[in-house]
């Protein structure tokens, strides 16, 4: 299955709004390449296509700006100051790679032969076409074919075309998205590890202030375990303060990015595994950097930290 594709922005206006919209120019087949679905009413036709026909799809988003609502199936809208009907809505899906490129802008669907007629920039000539592989076959596959019957067409010439798949661009994503996370990664435990360390200087200091406090709890029966798990609970204590901290400054940052962001349809939210993770990682943090200094507290003398004069 094959589709031309063309693109471009023109200005788009309907019931006194107007705004940039992107046009896609293609055939009937784009829908089932591109696994796209329809809020309500239809797709492009090859008669649609064959006829030159001022009719054209587009997406919720661009219904809600220029018109004021989805339910817009018959009602025209202007581009480039040519009237076109509008005779469907894609419904708008956030798993869909082309509605990721495409969410928060005014679309446009039209017949290629239209879109050709439409538009000062955009060449007669077909220069890029989407391909789907058939049924019982994969995307390698079909991306092999094009590749040989490229070759032959443009005699062998590797410079002269260029054949990408939606995989392809899925894996570089996700690389992009795992380094992305690595490096993060990276960043937050490098701050644990600082924030680790200041815990534990913040102890000692506790312990070398608290001596004489020891030594009297000692004096009175007090077990090296206890004064151990002591200094070791006030350490995850004190982590765990920060640790509530963050967490309420990343709940408040995203209620401000929420708000920045409200006009792109676009939510962020925090997620609770990861808030999971982020309270296991600064306990434990706690436990280790808080060891050291509750250990040297418990194995005092407590004659020595009876005088100690510090």
């Amino acid at each position: 299955m094959l589709a031309p594709f063309v693109t471009d922005s023109v200005t788009g206006s309907a019931n006194g709004e107007s705004g940039t919209v992107t046009v896609y120019g293609t055939t009937p087949e784009y829908y089932d390449i591109q696994g796209l679905q329809l809020a309500m009413g239809r797709w492009l036709k090859a008669s649609d296509l064959d006829n030159h026909t001022y009719v054209c799809v587009i997406n919720e988003t661009a219904a809600e700006e220029m018109i004021g609502y989805t339910d817009c199936v018959g009602q025209a809208i202007t581009l480039n100051q040519t009237k076109y009907t509008v005779v469907g809505v894609l419904a708008e899906e956030e798993d869909n790679l082309t509605s990721v490129f495409t969410s928060g802008s005014m679309v446009a669907y039209l017949p290629y032969t239209s879109l050709v007629r439409l538009s000062t920039t955009a060449s007669p000539e077909i220069t890029s076409f989407y391909v789907s592989a058939p049924e019982n076959g994969t995307v390698e596959q079909a991306e092999a074919t094009m590749n040989r019957i490229l070759m032959e067409r443009f005699d062998r010439d590797e410079d002269a075309f260029e054949v990408s798949s939606q995989d392809a661009l899925e894996n570089a994503m996700s690389s992009v998205t795992s380094m992305l996370t690595v490096m993060l990664g990276g960043i937050a435990g490098i701050s644990l590890v600082v924030g680790g360390i200041g815990i534990m200087n913040i102890m000692l200091v506790t312990v070398t202030e608290r001596t004489r406090e020891i030594g009297i709890r000692k004096a009175i029966g007090a077990s090296r375990g206890t004064i151990l798990i002591q200094f070791l609970m006030e350490a995850v204590v004190l982590c765990m303060m920060g640790c509530c901290l963050g967490i309420f400054l990343s709940w408040a940052i995203l209620q401000v990015v929420n708000t920045v962001v409200a006009s792109l349809d676009m939510v962020f939210h925090l997620n609770l595994p990861v808030v999971l993770i982020a309270v296991g990682f600064c306990f434990v943090i706690g436990l280790v950097f808080g060891l050291y200094p509750a250990n040297k507290a418990a194995k005092m003398k407590p004659i020595d930290a009876l005088h100690y004069g510090g």
